[in-house]
């Protein structure tokens, strides 16, 4: 990866077809986002973007310079989580641009409680822009409003948080889902894909080669933890992670926690692993989940 091409406020052009696109870099590098969230500018004259980023000024004043006095007519919105979407209201105040994307779900938390599409989206819905379209394509499982969008004449695939370059996505229950991940997953393996655009991280070109690598890593994991419950016979996720998740830092632990979490759901609503008890879940200011005792079935 050229560190040139990461450089936040100036627009790269990652264009792999007919359609220019022109990604540029916000300046919040951190654990969980990488060099920082994407935007991504599509078209050469009317415009859309996707994912405005979080609300920095110095990250919309930089979209309005990379506009170079082009119109910025669709706002286009993986998912609401506070790196991704809560630009907009000062971009749609300087561009007036249709917001597209789905609201957050009541109880979900981590989201932007801000955002509101201009109206009601649905999966496989095509917006036609000017001299291109975009399909929306429901993929939830990193949270239930994700979205990823399909640029049509490129086969290119704005994929937010759900697939990542060079890691894997935090999966976030109870609104994130492991069973609703694995089977958007095999979605997108049945459309012409030739690339991925990432929400953080460099543009992908063996979509087909990242999804089943995605899917077998995580199939491993989900094995990984079978082996530990059958191990440690009753446990709650404290002990469970430290043994299904010895190959990951401490400091990316609890992240981990919160992944295992949503295989274990997964791996109960196939009646492979079960909830035994749970002790109060006040003692020790733990949450419901971390009280949780798990076994293997």
């Amino acid at each position: 990866m050229e560190e040139s091409r990461f450089i936040a406020g100036v627009p790269v052009d990652v264009t792999t077809g007919q359609i220019q696109v022109q990604r540029l870099l916000c300046p919040n590098a951190g654990m969980m986002t990488g060099p920082g969230t994407n935007t991504y500018l599509i078209g050469s004259r009317d415009l859309a973007l996707i994912d405005p980023g979080p609300a920095l000024p110095v990250h919309t004043e930089a979209i309005m310079r990379a506009l170079a006095g082009r119109s910025l007519k669709w706002i286009f919105f993986t998912h609401t989580h506070g790196d991704h979407s809560p630009g907009t209201p000062a971009l749609q105040a300087l561009t007036g641009a249709q917001l597209i994307g789905l609201a957050p779900h009541a109880d979900a938390l981590y989201q932007d409680r801000s955002f509101r599409p201009d109206r009601l989206f649905v999966h496989d819905e095509q917006i036609p822009c000017d001299g291109f379209s975009i399909r929306l394509l429901h993929t939830p499982g990193h949270v239930s409003n994700h979205l990823c969008f399909l640029l049509e004449e490129d086969g290119m695939l704005f994929t937010g948080d759900h697939i990542l370059q060079g890691t894997t996505p935090v999966i976030l229950p109870p609104d994130g889902n492991m069973t609703d991940y694995m089977n958007s997953l095999e979605y997108l393996r049945t459309l012409p894909l030739r690339s991925l655009a990432p929400g953080h991280g460099e543009v992908m070109t063996e979509p087909e080669q990242m999804i089943s690598t995605l899917v077998r890593h995580r199939q491993r994991r989900e094995q990984k933890i079978v082996t530990a419950l059958a191990t440690l016979k009753s446990c709650v996720l404290d002990e469970l992670v430290l043994l299904a998740y010895d190959d990951v830092p401490a400091h990316l632990i609890p992240w981990a926690k919160k992944t295992m979490l949503a295989h274990l759901y997964k791996l109960n609503d196939e009646g492979r692993a079960r909830m035994i008890a749970a002790e109060q879940a006040s003692q020790g200011g733990q949450s419901d989940a971390e009280t949780i005792i798990w076994e293997a079935l």
